[in-house]
């Protein structure tokens, strides 16, 4: 399996919140912009982005691959509950993307650099 697909199957991995087979696509050590979370804090890290936001779905809209990274723009059309990214949203609907970096290792993320579009945000407020 190509890392497109790898990557494909982890982002409907997210999608139906299937935390166990995280380790799946996730290293042991990922290092996510430039912290050592570790595979527990990227969990708890996606687990505490769907508890701001309860109706978050990643929506690939661009996916790049040039073994061993991946190259995605993400998509989210969701209703954050209160404060989101330091915006005061409070279950308003916001529209915004992501860009993200991935370096893979054994067919597993071990590094992610990424970038949320804030700047799209305030205008829906």
């Amino acid at each position: 399996m190509n890392l497109a697909d790898i990557y494909r199957d982890y982002i409907a991995c997210l999608n139906r919140q299937d935390w166990p087979k995280l380790k799946d696509f996730v290293a042991e050590d990922v290092v996510h912009n430039d912290q050592q979370f570790g595979l527990s804090g990227y969990r708890q890290m996606l687990e505490r982005d769907y508890e701001q936001i309860p109706d978050l779905r990643f929506n690939i809209k661009l996916l790049v691959s040039d073994a061993p990274y991946v190259a995605s723009r993400l998509g989210f059309d969701c209703r954050p509950i209160g404060k989101f990214l330091g915006l005061d949203v409070n279950g308003k609907r916001v529209v915004f993307t992501e860009n993200v970096f991935y370096e893979f290792r054994d067919s597993r993320i071990t590094r992610v650099w990424s970038l949320i579009d804030k700047a799209a945000i305030p205008s829906q407020l």
